[in-house]
Parts: C-alpha cells; sequence; structure tokens
C-alpha cells in the first residue's frame, strides 16, 4: 500500500505554497504531479523543480502510468499527489489508487466556472466529479493553506 499523506487539487501544481507548506506539514518526501499533459512537458517539470525543496523528490506522471505504478512505491516515500483538476483525481481513484481524501487548494476562475469558495471556482464537469469521489468514499476538503481553516464543502454543490 503507498504511503500517500497528500492528494491535492491545485491548478498551478507544484509551487511555493505545495512546496513549502504543504510538504512540511504532512512530511511528503515525494511530489508526485499526476497529468497527462504535464507528463511530457520537459519546461514546466523544469519551472516546477525549481519550487521543490531540497528533501523532496519530484515525479511527472500520466495518470495512467501513476495508476500503474503507485503500489510499487516504497513504503519510506511519502507521497503527496497533486492534480489539476477533479476530473484527473477521479481517474487515479477508479484505476485503483487507494485516495481516500482530497484537499482542494486552488482552481482558477475561467469562463464557464462560478467561483464557490475563497481560491475555488467550478463548472458542472467539476462538481459531477467532486461527487462521484463523494461516492466512492472520498473525502473532500477545501483548504488553500494548512494553518487556515477548511471552508463548508456544500459550496462545492451550489
Amino acid at each position: 500500500m503507498p504511503n500517500i499523506v497528500l492528494v491535492r487539487i491545485d491548478n498551478r501544481l507544484i509551487h511555493g505554497q505545495v512546496a513549502t507548506m504543504w510538504s512540511a506539514v504532512t512530511g511528503a518526501n515525494l511530489l508526485l504531479v499526476a497529468n497527462d499533459a504535464v507528463a511530457t512537458d520537459e519546461f514546466r517539470q523544469g519551472l516546477m523543480n525549481m519550487a521543490a525543496p531540497a528533501y523532496a523528490q519530484t515525479r511527472f506522471f500520466s495518470i495512467e502510468k501513476t495508476c500503474a505504478i503507485i503500489d510499487k512505491a516504497s513504503p519510506a516515500q511519502k507521497i503527496a499527489i497533486i492534480c489539476e483538476t477533479p476530473q484527473d483525481v477521479l481517474r487515479l481513484k477508479k484505476g485503483g489508487v487507494p485516495i481516500t481524501k482530497v484537499n482542494i487548494g486552488n482552481m482558477h476562475m475561467a469562463e464557464g466556472k462560478r467561483q464557490v469558495a475563497t481560491s475555488v471556482a467550478v463548472d458542472d464537469a467539476d462538481v459531477a466529479a467532486f461527487k462521484e469521489l463523494q461516492d466512492l468514499g472520498c473525502e473532500l476538503e477545501i483548504k488553500r493553506v494548512p494553518d487556515t481553516a477548511a471552508e463548508d464543502i456544500s459550496k462545492l454543490f451550489k
């Protein structure tokens, strides 16, 4: 069983908050970005590697590869999985990744989305993915940074 210490949705993926605050609080020593586009984008990977703390390794895997190899992780690896969208997290869950809790950190406002929390904007497809994650037994938490209170998740479904 992989030692997953955090599953976070953040459309910025690895950046200052993930690299410092969340890694420190969770003890993560492996930051795994599960994202099909980033898995093949060496430029974006390089930028994210610069933001990662020195004590943490980084990996950039497609959703399919993450599902295929997550069970091979060493118990010493404390894994923070970072995804761009709730749909990516849902694909991981359906692909067998043992996800029990999802931290919803940052989902930017874009055309067709509505702001539902401090740093979270959703559209109907996002809401459907969140509902399905809940149906599959995942706890959802809206929390931008570790030292702030979690926001009410019912906001997601309004």
